[in-house]
């Protein structure tokens, strides 16, 4: 049994390295440094103060690397590397779980064995956080899960093996072909309908921007399926069910599309998008601050993501929007007595959201004024700042 778990080790940060390196060519080395240095880290100092070492140094690293990027993109106007782009979006990732260790240890929800021997150590310490450090099935998608939760995916894989995951990952294989053939017609239609400002009505501005929007969450969905299908194939993910039932392939999982894109609050939106990251936030920032921790996390989200104007302007929008999602709501709530009255609300709720999560997602994944200035020309930009001069007047 330990044999076994140790080749399990093994063959996970081996594939992850060889993965690395493939990709990412010499920019590889953003990721080892990173785990050297956790390590180091881990091995010197207290478990009380560990997390703020590890979160200072990390998100130092990381962020010099986004500068960088942004220096090569707006100053020296040269193309970045495509390798780039992928080791930094992995050390992304990467510093979830280094943090998320950090965190486990400092709280002690995970005793890291330290007094055993230094040839033991290797084995027992070491090898295990190595691999779920550089964990191939999630080195460049996520989702992200404990340290504990993968070690006992691990050990369940180890003591016996789960079922054969062909089934579960023909499944979502196909969810994601039909999740890509909606996008591509999505796209089709936008092409065939541009926007045009100087000749489209208000309407189709609109219905472009919202399609444009819902063209890159899809490609999110997709992404998120693909890292699901492939930690499935690996064995990781499942979880012993109940004698009858069907087997449980959703132990990793960063969200359901459906029940995201039926959100009718922009505050439940918020909390269904990218579960894994948005949990990790919350444990991260949101409980740990005592002033203002919805700004801050939201804020925080703004420099992980990569310190852009778009990546400010619509983290800290979507924040004063949940904010005043609560307000709204529970001023909305009381009058509420009638089925049809509900209905109505749920309904214009549902449209508000989309319209504010549409402004999010142009403004972030555009990143520059661009996406402020589409927002502008559709007047989509309007809904938040209606939604944001409600949260004052109420």
């Amino acid at each position: 049994h330990q044999m076994l778990k140790r080749l399990w080790y093994l063959f996970v940060s081996f594939g992850g390295c060889v993965l690395a390196v493939v990709t990412m060519g010499t920019y590889s080395v953003l990721l080892f440094a990173s785990t050297l240095v956790f390590m180091l880290l881990v091995c010197s100092v207290s478990p009380r103060h560990v997390h703020s070492w590890v979160f200072g140094i990390q998100m130092l690293w990381q962020t010099s690397w986004h500068l960088l990027i942004q220096y090569k993109e707006y100053y020296l106007h040269e193309p970045v590397s495509i390798r780039l782009f992928l080791a930094v979006s992995s050390t992304m990732l990467l510093t979830q779980r280094i943090t998320s260790v950090s965190m486990d240890v400092q709280e002690e929800r995970v005793i890291l064995p330290f007094h055993i021997s230094r040839q033991r150590r290797a084995w027992v310490l070491f090898l295990p956080l190595c691999s779920y450090i550089l964990n191939f099935t999630t080195l460049l998608g996520g989702p992200l899960c404990s340290y504990s939760q993968f070690v006992s995916l691990i050990e369940g894989i180890s003591l016996s093996p789960p079922p054969n995951p062909l089934g579960v990952v023909s499944l979502k294989v196909m969810q994601v072909l039909l999740l890509e053939s909606v996008r591509h017609c999505l796209v089709y239609f936008l092409k065939l309908h541009a926007f045009d400002p100087s000749d489209s009505s208000v309407l189709c501005g609109i219905l472009c921007a919202w399609g444009l929007a819902v063209d890159l969450r899809i490609r999110y969905y997709s992404h998120w399926r693909i890292s699901e299908c492939l930690n499935n194939a690996a064995g990781l993910g499942f979880w012993a069910s109940f004698s009858g039932s069907s087997p449980n392939w959703s132990g990793l999982s960063d969200g359901d599309p459906w029940a995201i894109e039926t959100s009718s609050r922009v505050s439940e939106f918020a909390r269904r998008w990218n579960t894994t990251t948005a949990s990790w936030m919350r444990r991260l920032v949101f409980l740990r601050c005592k002033t203002f921790p919805l700004l801050m996390t939201f804020g925080f989200s703004a420099w992980w993501h990569g310190l852009h104007l778009g990546h400010f302007v619509g983290f800290l929008s979507w924040a004063a929007t949940v904010k005043a999602d609560y307000k709204i709501h529970r001023h909305f709530q009381p009058k509420l007595t009638t089925t049809w009255r509900k209905l109505l609300y749920t309904c214009f709720s549902w449209i508000n959201t989309q319209m504010i999560i549409t402004c999010v997602v142009v403004v972030v994944e555009f990143r520059d004024m661009s996406g402020l200035r589409l927002l502008s020309a559709t007047y989509l930009g309007l809904f938040p700042l209606l939604n944001i001069t409600l949260l004052f007047i109420l």
